[in-house]
Protein backbone atom coordinates (compact mmCIF):
# COMPACT_ATOMS: atom_id res chain seq x y z
CA UNK A 1 0.00 0.00 0.00
CA UNK A 2 0.96 3.49 -0.59
CA UNK A 3 0.43 6.49 1.58
CA UNK A 4 -0.12 9.89 1.07
CA UNK A 5 0.07 12.29 3.94
CA UNK A 6 -0.47 16.56 3.32
CA UNK A 7 -1.09 18.86 6.20
CA UNK A 8 -1.67 22.62 6.15
CA UNK A 9 -1.67 25.42 8.44
CA UNK A 10 -4.62 27.48 7.26
CA UNK A 11 -3.34 31.73 5.99
CA UNK A 12 -5.06 34.50 8.41
CA UNK A 13 -8.70 35.31 7.98
CA UNK A 14 -9.69 31.56 6.65
CA UNK A 15 -12.56 30.80 8.25
CA UNK A 16 -14.74 28.74 9.25
CA UNK A 17 -17.14 28.25 6.16
CA UNK A 18 -14.17 28.45 3.99
CA UNK A 19 -12.66 25.11 6.02
CA UNK A 20 -16.55 23.79 5.59
CA UNK A 21 -16.22 24.00 1.95
CA UNK A 22 -12.83 22.69 1.64
CA UNK A 23 -14.28 19.29 4.05
CA UNK A 24 -17.19 18.81 1.90
CA UNK A 25 -14.87 18.43 -1.69
CA UNK A 26 -12.67 16.64 -0.01
CA UNK A 27 -15.55 14.37 1.18
CA UNK A 28 -16.51 14.10 -2.52
CA UNK A 29 -13.15 12.73 -3.77
CA UNK A 30 -13.48 9.29 -2.86
CA UNK A 31 -16.34 9.02 -5.10
CA UNK A 32 -14.77 10.55 -8.06
CA UNK A 33 -11.22 9.40 -8.29
CA UNK A 34 -11.70 5.66 -8.29
CA UNK A 35 -7.73 4.72 -7.46
CA UNK A 36 -8.52 5.87 -3.49
CA UNK A 37 -8.58 2.71 -1.30
CA UNK A 38 -9.15 5.01 1.79
CA UNK A 39 -9.16 8.83 2.38
CA UNK A 40 -9.69 10.00 5.67
CA UNK A 41 -9.37 14.16 6.78
CA UNK A 42 -10.00 16.86 9.27
CA UNK A 43 -8.84 19.64 11.55
CA UNK A 44 -6.60 19.17 14.11
CA UNK A 45 -7.70 18.20 17.80
CA UNK A 46 -6.11 21.08 19.37
CA UNK A 47 -4.52 19.32 21.88
CA UNK A 48 -0.46 20.26 21.41
CA UNK A 49 0.62 23.88 20.36
CA UNK A 50 2.72 24.34 17.00
CA UNK A 51 0.70 21.71 15.23
CA UNK A 52 -0.35 22.18 11.58
CA UNK A 53 -4.37 22.99 11.01
CA UNK A 54 -5.69 20.24 9.00
CA UNK A 55 -4.52 16.85 7.96
CA UNK A 56 -5.38 14.49 4.44
CA UNK A 57 -4.42 10.77 4.57
CA UNK A 58 -4.99 8.89 1.07
CA UNK A 59 -4.19 5.10 0.60
CA UNK A 60 -3.62 3.93 -2.73
CA UNK A 61 -2.17 0.78 -3.96
CA UNK A 62 1.34 2.15 -5.49
CA UNK A 63 3.07 5.18 -6.29
CA UNK A 64 1.33 5.13 -10.04
CA UNK A 65 -1.86 5.09 -8.27
CA UNK A 66 -0.64 7.84 -6.31
CA UNK A 67 0.09 10.14 -9.65
CA UNK A 68 -3.40 9.77 -10.71
CA UNK A 69 -4.85 11.08 -7.91
CA UNK A 70 -2.70 14.22 -7.36
CA UNK A 71 -3.17 14.98 -11.11
CA UNK A 72 -7.04 13.93 -11.63
CA UNK A 73 -8.94 17.27 -12.60
CA UNK A 74 -11.19 17.24 -9.15
CA UNK A 75 -8.65 17.28 -6.91
CA UNK A 76 -6.87 19.86 -8.96
CA UNK A 77 -9.71 21.72 -8.85
CA UNK A 78 -9.58 21.69 -4.93
CA UNK A 79 -6.47 22.71 -4.90
CA UNK A 80 -6.78 25.54 -7.49
CA UNK A 81 -9.85 26.32 -6.11
CA UNK A 82 -10.16 26.46 -2.46
CA UNK A 83 -6.60 25.74 -0.87
CA UNK A 84 -4.68 28.54 -2.92
CA UNK A 85 -4.54 31.37 -1.28
CA UNK A 86 -5.82 29.60 2.28
CA UNK A 87 -2.81 27.71 3.48
CA UNK A 88 0.07 29.81 4.26
CA UNK A 89 2.41 26.55 5.23
CA UNK A 90 2.51 22.74 3.60
CA UNK A 91 3.88 19.62 4.52
CA UNK A 92 3.58 16.19 2.89
CA UNK A 93 5.00 13.13 2.35
CA UNK A 94 4.42 9.71 0.85
CA UNK A 95 5.70 6.36 1.79
CA UNK A 96 5.18 2.68 1.35
CA UNK A 97 3.02 1.01 4.01
CA UNK A 98 1.92 -2.39 4.33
Amino acid sequence: MFRHVVMFSWADGVDDAQIAAVAAALDALPSKIGVLRSYRHGPDAGISDGNFDYVVVADLNNADDFATYRDHPDHVAVIQGLLAGRVKQRAAVQYETS
